[in-house]
């Protein structure tokens, strides 16, 4: 006999769940490069400086400093992954 699911139906995830607030401090204090993929499908690469709600700031060597705004980014990983 199948196992019944454990939740409601039409239960949804939560929405937040306090991952990415873990991944960006992560990789802001080991000072990780990463790669941006933006809506526009441009890439940026360079190390996470600062956060918060709405956006980003990746710092690159040689470069103009970026501020990201979160709903411009399609993914965000680490440049050696």
């Amino acid at each position: 006999m199948p196992s019944k699911p454990t939740g409601k139906p039409g239960t949804r995830a939560p929405e937040h769940t306090l991952e990415e607030v873990k991944f960006l401090k992560h990789l802001i204090e080991n000072q990780i490069t990463v790669k941006v993929k933006l809506s526009n499908n441009e890439e940026v690469s360079g190390v996470v400086e600062y956060y918060d709600a709405s956006f980003i700031r990746i710092t690159r060597a040689g470069k103009p400093n970026l501020f990201i705004f979160k709903h411009d980014i399609k993914y965000l990983m680490e440049a050696g992954s």
